[in-house]
């Protein structure tokens, strides 16, 4: 993620390294993306040769290929490519901005919960470059807004476990969308820098996800903000954010915000 700030750099990096220590549990774990979202980037592009940029373990790269898509992935972790792999996913182990092309021109490119790991402006010119005309690149992002009766309680068990941590949870698991706003904003910046897109959009799909206890004790270690923490510290903020859970019967229903900001390639 662009910062203005060398130490933040190095976090951020840090942070998107981390993913591929349990790729297992990350593909496992993770939400996947409203089919109509899928449909519609599809429907809107030029075809359906589809480049995935930060690919992971091929999630949303297997819902493009079950909508009819070819998909090739871009990904820097190896350990996450591997896996993607293992599904039958073609993947190039690579940042976006060092991938070669080698002559391949795409009907879409899209990015799912990675596009903030890219440089906005560099990013946005080398899809103009590999997109055809009439192609979209379309970066998204799944924000969940927890139930307001556990928000709180949960905010309050991560900062007893991690009161030194560069992540403010309250704000993390009560405004969510407030902070992605400022990956929104990156991303149409930089499409809106370069030539050959036309005006970026947002597109935006509201579903909700029923959890029980496990399934988001599964989940929870794979998000950013606790992919480095020691395993007693992860264990005492799954602990607390079990018991909230049982207090609530054992289960609740997440919603989610699946935000794309999209633009078309124009030209003839």
């Amino acid at each position: 993620m662009p910062t203005n700030s060398n130490s933040e750099v190095h976090q951020q990096r840090q942070v998107a390294e981390s993913f591929g220590a349990d790729a297992e549990r990350y593909d496992r774990a993770r939400p996947r993306y409203p089919e109509s979202m899928v449909e519609r980037i599809v429907a809107d592009s030029s075809g359906r040769a589809v480049l995935d940029v930060g690919t992971g373990t091929g999630i949303a790269a297997r819902q493009f290929q079950k909508a009819g898509c070819s998909v090739i992935g871009v990904e820097p972790d190896a350990r996450l490519a591997d896996l993607a792999r293992q599904f039958g996913l073609e993947v190039d182990v690579a940042t976006f901005e060092d991938w070669e092309p080698d002559g391949r021109l795409f009907d879409a490119i899209v990015a799912a919960q990675a596009w903030h790991w890219v440089d906005p402006v560099a990013g946005a010119s080398k899809a103009a470059q590999i997109l055809r005309p009439g192609g979209r690149l379309a970066a998204f992002w799944n924000v969940f807004q927890f139930p307001a009766e556990m928000a709180d309680t949960i905010a309050d068990v991560c900062q007893r476990v991690m009161p030194n941590a560069p992540f403010d949870f309250r704000a993390m698991l009560t405004g969510a969308m407030d902070g992605y706003q400022a990956f929104f904003a990156k991303t149409s910046g930089g499409i809106s820098e370069v030539s050959g897109f036309g005006e970026p959009e947002q597109w935006r799909f509201d579903w909700e996800w029923s959890y029980s206890r496990d399934a988001w004790l599964d989940q929870m270690p794979t998000l950013g903000a606790f992919t480095r923490l020691p395993a007693d510290k992860m264990a005492e903020v799954l602990e607390g954010t079990g018991d909230v859970i049982d207090d609530l019967g054992g289960s609740f229903t997440m919603n989610y915000a699946t935000v794309a900001v999209t633009a078309a390639r124009t030209g003839a």
